[in-house]
């Protein structure tokens, strides 16, 4: 009986028959392995998704008689129609907390009024636009000492603290500095922004720092109390709504910008426009550079 000897070649050739079956098991396995959802197909299945929001911003979202209303609740609720079978769950949280929150998984998506900066849309995928943000300041009203936006040179000044309001406020604090040699006396940060207001009333700051929609709001409320220096001092920046910028995020994206851009386009954003500020704006469907 003769045995066959294994020879320096014949391994070598084992050892390539040994690889490629190695790959047909590793291709049949993954082949068979049934494809990692996204997230919008995971909202589907369980049948929620898990929104955060802020809401102590009115007219964009506030508590009345207990409940979430608002312009941005509202847009939501007509958004949602696209997922009929989709339960809304929110959480209310500090602005600080919520995009945050949603890096680290703990929110699908955030549904609040965010100002969006260059930063912000490099981190994030911030949504088509919602309503116009650009910042101007709001004055106790009947102070004569603050006629046009640069009369804030000297004045203490408040704002949100992380918002895309502080970052047009520095930037405009910057510009005063270059053309006048001196700029705002102080800066003041709040976590909120109702806390800024009524220390603006109670004389612990000259002027607020906001968005226009809010403080038109604000002093459509309160007429006898705010004013509101026209034209803002900022310049053109939008509000917009936001999911993570990964690969699993981005079928939850495209489904809540293909709604928003349906709902600017049928008119149903303008009545909410009209219904919560008194006015509409010129709302683009699409994230200008």
């Amino acid at each position: 009986m003769q045995l066959e000897t294994q020879g320096p070649h014949s391994a070598a050739r084992l050892l390539r028959k040994v690889a490629v079956l190695l790959g047909v098991v590793t291709l049949s396995v993954v082949a068979s392995a049934p494809a990692r959802a996204d997230l919008l197909q995971k909202i589907k299945d369980r049948g929620y998704i898990t929104i955060g929001t802020e809401a102590r911003y009115a007219p964009f979202e506030f508590i009345e008689k207990g409940k979430i209303v608002g312009y941005d609740r509202d847009l939501l609720a007509h958004v949602m129609e696209g997922l009929p079978k989709v339960q809304v769950k929110t959480l209310d949280l500090p602005w600080q907390g919520l995009l945050p929150g949603l890096a680290q998984g703990k929110l699908d998506f955030v549904v609040t009024a965010i100002s969006v900066t260059k930063e912000r849309a490099a981190r994030y995928a911030v949504t088509v636009p919602v309503a116009d943000a650009t910042v101007a300041f709001v004055k106790r009203a009947g102070d004569d000492a603050i006629k046009e936006s640069k009369d804030v040179i000297g004045k203490v000044v408040g704002t949100q603290i992380g918002s895309g309001q502080l970052k047009s406020t520095q930037e405009y604090d910057a510009t005063l500095k270059k053309q006048y040699g001196k700029g705002i006396g102080e800066i003041k940060q709040y976590v909120g922004f109702d806390e800024a207001y009524a220390d603006l009333l109670n004389r612990r700051t000259d002027a607020v720092a906001q968005s226009l929609p809010p403080l038109l709001y604000l002093q459509k409320q309160h007429p006898a109390s705010y004013k509101v220096i026209v034209p803002p001092f900022g310049p053109k920046l939008y509000f917009s709504w936001a999911g993570r910028s990964d690969a699993d995020s981005k079928t939850l994206v495209e489904f809540f910008n293909s709604r928003l851009k349906e709902l600017n386009h049928n008119g149903v954003m303008k009545k909410l426009e009209e219904k919560w500020f008194g006015f509409t704006m010129d709302v683009p469907d699409h994230s200008p550079a």
